[in-house]
């Protein structure tokens, strides 16, 4: 796929909302991750904004939005509701598939926080559909049940001070079918605030991406 590169704001419609985001698409794009925030977040997370400028960089699209709008936003227990979270991936997704710009593209999912959680539900949904996803101090026990159905390559990202997070991640790990792989990046807390610990998870993200977005995975360098 050959386009321009374009930074433009989009508005997903669907029956009952609309949400905003920032798609950002790169010149001769590899593939597309859609990000999911975790709790409190949104498109505007100077985190994931970070990474996604990284990925952007390595010629990956990318798609940062809203998975509630404002008001919803604004009720405490939504920011939790991992399945109305899970089903607005899904259908920013299908959005995706059919979205000129894009469509055709390799997806893939880097998810926050709770908002792994919703990725790994999503992707569960769509089978082999999500080459991969990207967990960053996620919360995947919050998917516990669906993990096994995950046909995507998962990379789960956490914080080597993050202790309580490695040891949600290890027992989701396990529950895993899929090509996987648990990376402790060292001297890192739960954000990855400590200097240059949030550039290696974008890093260590785009080359997973990349790697599964290829036409040959197994043979990736």
């Amino acid at each position: 796929m050959k386009t321009e590169e374009q930074n433009v704001t989009v508005y997903i419609s669907f029956k009952d909302v609309t949400l905003e985001g920032f798609l950002n698409i790169p010149t001769n794009p590899k593939g597309l991750v859609l990000f999911s925030h975790g709790s409190g977040s949104s498109r505007l997370s100077p985190r994931n904004n970070y990474v996604s400028n990284i990925l952007q960089q390595k010629g990956i699209a990318t798609l940062l939005f809203d998975l509630l709008t404002e008001s919803e936003d604004k009720i405490y227990k939504n920011r939790f509701d991992i399945d109305k979270l899970a089903h607005r991936l899904i259908e920013t997704t299908q959005w995706a598939q059919q979205h000129q710009r894009v469509k055709g593209l390799p997806l893939g999912y880097f998810g926050a926080s709770t908002g792994a959680a919703s990725a790994l539900r999503a992707a569960a949904f769509f089978g082999t559909a999500i080459k991969a996803v990207v967990s960053r101090g996620g919360r995947p026990d919050l998917a516990m049940d669906e993990l096994s159905k995950v046909k995507a390559s998962t990379l789960f990202i956490v914080g080597s001070r993050d202790t309580d997070v490695i040891t949600m991640n290890q027992r989701a790990y396990e529950k895993l079918e899929c090509k996987k792989k648990l990376e402790i990046i060292p001297g890192a807390g739960h954000l990855f605030e400590e200097p240059g610990k949030l550039r290696a998870v974008a890093e260590i993200s785009a080359t997973w991406f990349l790697k599964w977005f290829g036409k040959n995975p197994e043979n990736y360098v």
